[in-house]
């Protein structure tokens, strides 16, 4: 009788390769996630003919300023060289593949949020970039703030990593749109106010206040809302228009042409109905 284990080897090897093959992310999703969380932004010079995602956009801070990185494939210049642990520990812990914590510019402490589903399809986007030989530069920061050391002491008070949770108590909908929010779009990055230290005043989620280049960044709970039905709202993330005409300034702008008017129905929907169910906050003071 013909031994069977060759048989039962290739049944094992071919559910391992099936196992591996959906474990691999879905690149034309993952683009999709990358509009949803504003990637281009950061990650391209704000000039004509940038290279996208090859890095230079300047963020100005009260601790200097920050220098978006190449991202896109290439070798030398990009993170051709990362896997996809490389990527997922950065993203979910802030931490660079020399295990040396990434500065809180890079908004991980939204990011690590993101579920690994959607962190594998970024990732699998990511490698379909066309790479950029353009050199990421570096950040210029006041004293002593260029020191990574101290990042740690900043994980440590304000950094908490793991993906979002569903809250039971809230409807689908809404669960979908805080992920959005706190995750993908990490709006509060911008959007709550922080205290001397960088960290957020979480207890002010949202509230507005003054934003990284120092101007004003509104409020986004329903005590400023609540002026704005649904109708015009959704038009405002689509079209950056104002029921009153005004245009959205020029950051903003930016995001709801590249962010907020690509996303689905659903999900700007879903934003929409997440932002209606925060708590209504008086706006920080300017």
């Amino acid at each position: 009788m013909r031994s069977a284990l060759p048989a039962v080897l290739f049944i094992l090897l071919l559910g391992a390769a099936s196992g591996n093959a959906g474990a691999q992310g879905d690149a034309k999703r993952g683009q999709y996630l990358a509009q949803a969380g504003g990637c281009l932004a950061c990650h391209t010079e704000d000039k004509k003919g940038a290279a996208p995602f090859a890095g230079g956009r300047p963020l100005k801070t009260p601790f200097g300023t920050f220098y978006g990185p190449n991202i896109t494939p290439d070798p030398q210049a990009g993170i051709g060289r990362w896997t996809e642990a490389d990527f997922i520990r950065a993203m979910r812990h802030g931490e660079r593949p020399d295990g040396a914590d990434y500065f809180p510019a890079f908004p991980y402490s939204s990011f690590t949020r993101i579920s690994d589903g959607d962190l594998r399809d970024l990732w699998a986007y990511l490698r379909t970039l066309a790479p950029s030989s353009r050199a990421s530069q570096a950040h210029d920061l006041k004293f002593p703030y260029g020191w990574r050391f101290l990042v740690a002491i900043w994980k440590t008070l304000f950094f908490t990593p793991g993906p979002f949770v569903s809250d039971p108590r809230l409807s689908q909908q809404i669960n979908r749109g805080a992920y959005l929010v706190q995750a993908l779009g990490h709006c509060g990055e911008c959007h709550t106010p922080r205290n001397f230290l960088g960290g957020p005043k979480r207890d002010r989620f949202l509230a507005g206040g003054k934003g990284p280049d120092g101007k004003s960044i509104p409020n986004l709970t329903p005590a400023r809302l609540k002026k704005w039905d649904d109708r015009e709202l959704g038009d405002f993330l689509q079209t950056g228009l104002t029921p009153d005409g005004d245009v959205a300034a020029e950051t903003m702008g930016e995001v709801i042409r590249n962010t907020t008017s690509r996303l689905t129905a659903a999900d700007l929907a879903a934003l929409m109905a997440y932002l209606r169910s925060l708590p209504p906050l008086a706006a920080e003071p300017r």
